[in-house]
């Protein structure tokens, strides 16, 4: 396993109790849909877990044509509604459960078209993992950046043909998902809006992995709010920090997107503070965080 894996499953396990199994909460598209919870477990905080009804909204699990290979996606939209903004929705590395879909929801109450694909389905079934660092080598580690960008833009072209404007796309991810925001945002000129959640920022490069966001800030084609904790054992601030200098020097030589991109950094709080159905959630940086990527989608989208 590479060191970004090692620092990314330690960062997973320091947020939580130590625990080495994925969360109970983690259920792929199947328990999304209300069909039974993965048998792994991790200490659950159902007391504070976050359910957004789909009343009023179109929910459910759809396939996406890419190549001719099918791919799982949730999907949450206003019912009725057309010409819908949307917004891309990237997992963790435990793909997509019911947080995940039920961030779709929270998303599609505000008025956008919100998708989230199994990005990892095609080296393996997050679901069926009980360990993060098996979870990792096993999966996570042989999912090119490659296939991510073309996953996503199928994404997209999946997104017209359902209601929604794909010149107002937004790109929302969560710890491996984070670090994809920033790339997809780095690729597509249709995206007008990133929201990244403690999402890496630099590492160890590989031919499946080859560039991180930091050595792509000049490409920035739209401004990303990145949101992280100070206490992240995973992604240090001086990581962040190192982000915001190369933005700043990219903005300084006229990429519009890289000088408006901004950043939160939370004081003493963990890796995956957004999670509520983990260990690590802090309602506070959680709810302040969501507050703040509602008003960028809506001032950017």
């Amino acid at each position: 396993m590479n060191t970004n894996l090692i620092q990314d499953s330690q960062a997973l396990l320091n947020s939580t109790d130590a625990s080495t199994t994925a969360p109970t909460r983690r259920l792929a598209l199947q328990t999304a849909l209300g069909l039974g919870y993965a048998a792994a477990a991790m200490p659950l905080m159902a007391q504070t877990a976050i359910k957004t009804s789909s009343e009023g909204l179109v929910t459910g699990e759809v396939v996406i044509d890419v190549n001719g290979f099918k791919m799982p996606a949730y999907r949450s939209a206003p019912a009725g509604k057309t010409n819908l903004p949307v917004v891309l929705v990237i997992s963790e590395i435990f793909g997509v459960h019911e947080y995940i879909a039920d961030v779709t929801r929270r998303l599609a109450k505000e008025g956008y078209l919100a998708i989230a694909p199994e990005l990892f389905i095609r080296q393996g079934d997050a679901s069926s993992y009980g360990e993060i660092a098996k979870l990792q080598a096993e999966v996570i580690a042989k999912v090119p950046d490659a296939q991510v960008m073309g996953d996503l833009d199928a994404c997209v072209a999946w997104a017209g043909g359902q209601g929604g404007n794909t010149q107002r796309i937004g790109i929302t991810g969560f710890c491996w998902g984070g670090r994809i925001t920033w790339l997809y945002a780095q690729r597509n000129p249709s995206v007008k809006a990133g929201v990244a959640w403690y999402g890496r920022l630099e590492g160890q490069t590989s031919p499946i992995n080859p560039s991180h966001p930091i050595e792509q800030a000049a490409q920035l084609k739209a401004p990303v709010l990145g949101l992280y904790g100070a206490a992240d054992t995973g992604i240090p601030v001086a990581s962040v920090d190192r982000m915001k200098a190369a933005l700043a020097q990219a903005g300084a030589q006229g990429n519009a997107a890289a000088k408006a991109s901004d950043f939160v950094v939370y004081p003493d709080t963990p890796h995956a503070f957004h999670a509520d159905y983990r260990a690590s959630y802090r309602a506070g940086p959680a709810t302040d965080g969501w507050q703040r990527a509602v008003a960028w989608f809506a001032k950017n989208l």
